[in-house]
This record gives C-alpha cells, structure tokens and sequence, in this order.
C-alpha cells in the first residue's frame, strides 16, 4: 500500500471536517485537488473511505477504521518531531490540550500564567469538549494532555489529581429555599432539576446522589452546558447541580445562591491525565508540573 503523508493530512482534515471544501480551504487548496488526492488515497486502500448521502459526506467502516491509524501515525510523527527538536536543543514547542467545558472555567488562568512565564517559546492549542470527546481523544492520543473530571478505570493511563471540584446546589435567589439552613434531601423531592447531558462527569454525580438518598429526579430538563443550566437556574426553570469553579461571576453579582443541602458539597477532583508510556514533550512535562506544583495555590473559588 503506498501512501503519502500528504494524503494523510489531507485526509484528517477531510474526516475532521466531513466536507471536501471545508478541507480545501483549511489546507489552502483547491477543491479538485482534495478530491484528486483523497481519490488515489482510496483506490491505494482498496476501499471507499467516504460515502456520500444527499449533499453530506460520511466516513465508511473502512474510513473510522483507516482514521485510527491515521491518528497514531500523526501522533508518532508529532513525536517523533519533538524529539528532535529537543535533542537539537531548541527551547520552542507546541502544547495540545483537550479540557472538559467545567475546566475552561479556569484552565484559560493557568495556561496564561505558564505562557507568561515562557514568553513566546510556547504555543497552545486548547480543545475543549465534552466527556465522550475527551475519552475518545484519549483513546486516539491526540493530545499531549487532558484535563478532566474522574478518569476511566479500563484504560491504561496516569491520571494525576490536582485541584479540588467541589459540586453545589444552585437556585434563583427568591426560591423558597434560598437561605434556609441543613436543608434535607427529601426536601429536593418536589423540586425540578436542570441536568447535564447523558455520559457528563456532574451528571453522573447528581445520578448517585439521588440514588443514594431514595429521591427520582422529576421532570429533568437536559442541557449541554454549564451555562445553559444557569441561565436556565436563573431564569426560574429549576434547581441545577454545577461545579463552584463555574460560578464566581453569578455569586458576586447575586444572579444565583448556593443552597445549604445536606451532603453538599459533592467532593470530586481535576486530574491531568495522558496514555500510559505517552513521551511527553518538554513543554508538556513542564506544563504538567506547573499544573501539580501550583494551581491550587493560583485557583481561588469563590466563597460559600
């Protein structure tokens, strides 16, 4: 099987995009030229890597399972990249992060304190997505690191805990609740709740609570994001279940309170995790040990 590098990347960016001209105008190429490349890409294969239904393109079986390696062969040249920048002495690099939506709340404070530091030698590529994303960036190595609630436990990976994701009630400040002391979970019985999509980290948690606590969450409006819940929160929709870390602007300008119920905060934690037997670039190695070293002590959240 002959294949270029340049049909790889092209063919990344093809898959990524799921559009021929989109691709085109991101590598800076005509659209005859994409297709003639993605092409002979197929016919080296022997199979079609992308089927066309209506005016929308999709990846065949054989394109998923061609982008796998098309993944790793990527990553290994990245590496392999870095590797001898590094044994060049250069002092530049490039670190790809991937962060869940929670932590882009305040990942942005600490990659600025880093590149600060480290003035123009570092560039960033910050990704940030949902859970499902995040696991399967994993599973793929995109990224020098990521950024995420609980770790799965059927990967090999090193997974490090670094900051503290305490998770709280959230209601408009006029709820009959607001104020009230040691609120007991049979009082969230009646209550509607704002969730968080299927697979989220902070859905989860809210699962095992009400389980824990013999309650059913009634009526539960799903949302995709931390921001929709609160505004939905403010706007009188219902109760929401949110990580603190998200809420210092709502709190101060008193837009939402924290409710006092029993077992809460839920107590999770912030882990820097990559693949097990991932070689880490200089920049990353450093990023992650700043991140160890020193985002407690950067990271303040707000007052309860």
């Amino acid at each position: 099987m002959h294949i270029t590098f340049r049909q790889l990347k092209i063919f990344e960016s093809v898959a990524r995009l799921l559009s021929f001209t989109r691709a085109s105008e991101e590598l800076h190429l005509t659209q005859p030229a994409v297709s003639m490349q993605i092409k002979q890409l197929e016919q080296a294969v022997g199979l079609p890597l992308f089927e066309q239904l209506g005016k929308k393109i999709f990846l065949t079986d054989a394109g998923r399972e061609f982008g796998r390696y098309s993944s790793a062969i990527t990553a290994q040249l990245e590496e392999l990249d870095q590797v001898v920048d590094e044994m060049k002495g250069l002092k530049r690099g490039r670190l790809t992060i991937a962060v869940a939506s929670t932590a882009n709340y305040f990942v942005p404070r600490l990659l600025a304190t880093f590149c600060q530091r480290h003035g123009d030698a570092v560039s960033v590529s910050l990704d940030v997505t949902n859970r499902e994303q995040l696991l399967k960036s994993l599973v793929e190595n995109r990224n020098d690191l990521v950024i995420m609630g609980q770790p799965p436990k059927d990967m090999a990976l090193v997974a490090e805990r670094f900051l503290e994701n305490p998770l709280v009630v959230i209601a408009p400040p006029g709820h009959p609740l607001a104020g009230e002391k040691r609120i007991l979970p049979d009082r969230l019985r009646e209550e509607t709740f704002l969730v968080r999509e299927q697979g989220s980290g902070t859905r989860s948690a809210m699962e095992r609570y009400f389980f824990a606590n013999d309650l059913r969450l009634e009526t539960p409006m799903e949302m995709s994001s931390n921001e929709a819940i609160k505004q939905g929160v403010e706007a009188g929709l219902g109760l929401g279940l949110v990580s603190l870390h998200t809420l210092a602007m709502e709190l101060a300008l008193g837009r939402l309170v924290v409710l006092d119920v029993v077992k809460f905060p839920i107590m999770r934690n912030w882990y820097i995790v990559y693949r097990e037997g991932k070689r880490l670039s200089i920049v990353a190695q450093s990023f992650r040990e700043f991140v160890l070293q020193e985002a407690a002590q950067l990271l303040q959240l707000p007052a309860l």
